[in-house]
């Protein structure tokens, strides 16, 4: 149990440290303004959500990746929702929504984790 929380602590320190370095969002996308990351995952397969929650980004000081770790503890690794947002962002979209298969692994099988995301953003005029 004390290996598991160690790998997951190891993981967020190094997901931490690779915002800290990330360009800011605010630098990226001037005039945006709110964002909030509508969040549903789920077991491949599975219409029902095992996990549900909204990410508000503060955007003056948020950094211009989008990181999402993996809803299963024993997985290795995170969904990154960058190249999905960012392009929409930086041209003004309102609502953006995607869907990201888990690439990671649970012991030595494929994570099995979906999760669906929806972006809602307000931009200054």
């Amino acid at each position: 149990m004390r290996r598991r929380f160690d790998e997951r602590a190891v993981r967020s320190a190094e997901r931490r440290a690779r915002e800290d370095a990330a360009p800011r969002l605010i630098a990226a996308v001037p005039n945006l303004e709110s964002l909030q990351i509508n969040v549903r995952e789920h077991r491949a397969g599975n219409t029902v959500a095992d996990a549900t929650y909204v990410r508000r980004v503060v955007v003056l000081h948020a950094p211009a990746m989008f990181i999402v770790p993996c809803g299963e503890p024993s997985c290795r690794d995170d969904h990154d929702l960058t190249s999905s947002l960012m392009p929409g962002l930086r041209n003004g979209a309102t609502q953006l929504e995607g869907e990201d298969d888990c690439r990671g692994t649970v012991g030595s099988s494929p994570c099995q984790r979906v999760l669906r995301w929806t972006a809602i953003a307000a931009y200054r005029p």
